[in-house]
């Protein structure tokens, strides 16, 4: 008898055995997602250069069209965005507690989920898409279970797997919109309690908190115009200009920032608009006096650093950056690059100064903080974060503030902001701060200063909605920005 194979190689239960098909999207969109678990990267800052990468490839060898990008990154972030409630739904149909799934697999059932329950994709073949993925970069054995699993999932729709798992609004409010919402549960909570009102503002904004946002560019004065860079992007696709700031363009769904030569020459930069306002609202905070040094003092990444820096050259002014990390402190001077007028840029610690007291007239203080107002733009945050990391800033935001107050001179202002609506990072550091610095001179600390609130509101004209003041606070769902929230503050002595 032969022993030669019979040509086609391995067969499997009687069959011809079949290599897996390599799905250049849905590779793409695992690689991501590993990279985020794995790396604790963002995705914003990861899919990009792989969408790049892929669109450069001829499409057959794995490239990818505008169309196939556009999956993949709905894909990405479609899955980050719900990562929660698909876990709940996936622990139903799991016989292990997932945390004993191995974090690959569990990646690519939760790219299933996505398929299944969150887009158009038919529902045999978002399962045979995933199980081919699997194949590929899991294997055959683990495709198998995951194929039992997404068999399960798809015996509901994501409306009736949500009436399975999440309990009746009446019974737990928080519970039943952190599950039909995709929020953890503490984050559900801080949000209602910095909103306030009822059921239907906490939903509006939950619900614009899954919407992807758009891509939203500022023309840096005095180096481009709105006029000229909407006439270079509408080559690329439709714009629109900004609903509140004098220098926002908003780009077309799918519309490719870095393929504009205003941004590539830096004259222009991708930011939101929440972002370009709170600059604004310190640029034009009345001032008595000299008004010729401004100072970000938390200046990374760059992008407010570059509208100031503008800003402040068309009034003769001059503005000095620091950043206190080197590497992030060379992306600040990118950033002004090109800019008009004087700047500088230093590699210092904002809570360990190197100017002289009282040496400012305007001050921004951009403070790290957990990130709950840009859950819109990095939706994996929801899922990173944990009450915990609150008790972390809170030391490095008082300190910031305290030495921005410290840097402005008597009569100069300063613009505390940070891109989270958490209570404990916004109204809470600014009372403790003044609180803290009345205490200190009524025992007569010698350079304490004093300072008081600024109502912010009428520095930002026609944008609704913005509260009882002094302080602002900006929402997604209001003004189709992110959760800014800017205190200002004058120095009084």
């Amino acid at each position: 008898m032969s022993t030669q194979p019979r040509r086609g190689g391995n067969r499997r239960g009687g069959n011809r055995y079949r290599r897996p098909r390599k799905d250049p999207v849905r590779i793409l969109a695992f690689e991501a997602l590993r990279a985020v678990d794995e790396r604790d990267a963002y995705a914003n800052l990861v899919l990009p250069p792989l969408l790049r990468k892929a669109r450069e490839k001829d499409p057959a060898d794995g490239g990818l069209d505008a169309r196939d990008a556009a999956l993949a990154t709905e894909l990405v972030y479609g899955t980050l965005r719900r990562q929660g409630t698909y876990d709940a739904i996936l622990a139903e149909c799991v016989d292990r507690p997932l945390r004993e799934v191995d974090p690959p697999v569990l990646d690519v059932l939760s790219l299933g989920a996505h398929q299944l329950l969150g887009t158009r994709i038919p529902q045999h073949a978002a399962v045979s898409a995933t199980v081919e993925l699997a194949r590929v970069v899991l294997g055959d054995g683990r495709a198998k279970f995951v194929n039992a699993v997404l068999r399960r999932v798809t015996a509901d729709d994501l409306d009736g797997w949500l009436d399975r798992i999440a309990p009746p609004y009446d019974e737990d409010p928080e519970e039943h919109l952190a599950l039909r919402h995709a929020h953890p549960r503490w984050v559900v909570s801080a949000l209602w309690d910095a909103l306030g009102g009822g059921r239907k503002d906490i939903t509006a904004l939950l619900e614009a908190d899954n919407e992807r946002p758009e891509v939203t560019l500022v023309a840096r004065p005095g180096r481009a115009t709105v006029e000229e860079l909407s006439a270079e992007a509408d080559r690329t696709g439709r714009t629109a200009p900004g609903r509140w700031s004098p220098y926002a363009v908003r780009l077309a769904e799918g519309g490719e920032p870095g393929a504009l030569d205003a941004v590539r020459e830096g004259r222009a930069g991708v930011q939101d608009e929440g972002s370009q306002l709170v600059a604004l609202a310190l640029a034009e905070a009345p001032l008595e006096g000299a008004d010729e040094r401004w100072l970000d003092s938390c200046a990374g990444p760059g992008g407010k650093a570059a509208l100031l820096g503008a800003l402040a050259a068309e009034r003769g002014a001059a503005l000095l950056a620091s950043e206190k990390q080197p590497h992030r402190a060379r992306l600040v001077a990118r950033a002004l690059e090109g800019n008009p007028g004087p700047w500088a840029v230093v590699a210092a610690d904002g809570t360990r100064p190197a100017w002289a007291p009282g040496s400012f007239d305007r001050v921004l203080v951009d403070v790290p903080c957990t990130g709950l107002g840009a859950l819109r733009r990095r939706p994996e945050a929801r899922w990173r974060r944990t009450p915990e990391d609150l008790a972390g800033f809170a030391p490095l935001q008082r300190g910031l503030l305290r030495q921005a107050l410290q840097a402005a001179r008597v009569g100069g202002v300063v613009a505390y902001v940070t891109c989270s609506p958490h209570l404990a990072e916004t109204r809470a550091v600014v009372d403790d701060v003044l609180r803290g610095l009345t205490k200190e001179r009524e025992t007569a600390e010698p350079g304490t200063p004093a300072a008081e609130r600024v109502d912010a509101r009428p520095l930002l004209p026609g944008v609704p909605d913005l509260g009882e003041g002094p302080d602002i606070q900006l929402w997604p769902h209001l003004h189709g920005t992110d959760a800014m929230y800017l205190a200002l503050l004058r120095r009084t002595a």
